[in-house]
Formats: C-alpha cells, structure tokens, sequence
C-alpha cells in the first residue's frame, strides 16, 4: 500500500508541476504574442521653405499611421492612406493635375518623408518650384 500511495503523490505533484502553468494568467496573456498582426505604417512628413530638407527649416510637421487603421495628426488620414496604399507606398508615383496653371516663381518648398510603411524604412524627399506646384499634385498626402 505504500507504494501505491507514493505512486499516487508523485503523480500528483508531476500533474501539478506539467499543467499548473496552464491555468489562469498563463493561458490569459501568453508572453510571446505578437504586438499586432499588421505590419507597421507610421511616417512623419514636414514641409518647409528651401532648396533641400538639409537647408530648409520645417514649418509644418505630421504624423501619419496607417496600419490597422488611418490615424495621426495629419488633416485627411483616411484618405492620405488610401493614396499611398494605390501607389504601394511609393511617393514618386503620387501624379500632379494636369489642369492646375502655376506662376514661375522660384519659391522653393521641400517636403520630407520618414518612418516605415508596411514594416519597410522609408525616406523621402522631393523639392517644389512654389507652393503652388506642391499644390497640384492631386493627392491629399501633401496637403498639411
């Protein structure tokens, strides 16, 4: 009989030890999940007056998240958003009106673009003749 009852205390205790951490808090809130199931989109665009970001002063700055949802401090997240989702994240594409006449002054504005979209590094910058130019481009990403 003894041995049938330490057989029954160390099977016991070995249960306890094997599915005790499967109990409770464990179960709630494993350690190892992951943050989100999106890839991160989150950028700052600035825009100033210069010839290039390196020389220009910022006058304006904002943030941009796109994933899971548009948010940020930018005016129109939503569709900023959905601009760059067309383009696949590629701010070169972002096209000008063809039907916007601007003066030939040279009044140089620089916009600038840094943080990641879709869990990738990205930086970008394009210079302006005026804020006109800047203006036509028939996106709502650079209207900030």
């Amino acid at each position: 009989m003894r041995n049938t009852a330490r057989w029954a205390a160390t099977l016991a205790l070995t249960a306890t030890a094997v599915c005790g951490p499967l109990t409770g808090a464990a179960l709630a809130a494993p350690a190892t999940a992951p943050a989100s199931l999106y890839a991160p989109s989150a950028l700052v665009l600035t825009v100033g007056h210069g010839d290039s970001a390196a020389a220009a002063t910022p006058l304006r700055a904002v943030t941009l998240n796109c994933a899971p949802t548009a948010s940020g401090t930018h005016p129109a997240p939503v569709s900023a958003c959905a601009e760059l989702r067309g383009v696949a994240g590629d701010f070169a594409a972002l096209t000008a009106r063809d039907d916007v006449l601007c003066t030939k002054q040279y009044d140089p504005v620089v916009v600038t673009v840094d943080g990641v979209w879709e869990g990738k590094r990205v930086s970008y910058e394009r210079t302006f003749a005026n804020q006109c130019v800047k203006s036509s481009y028939l996106t709502s990403v650079f209207s900030f």
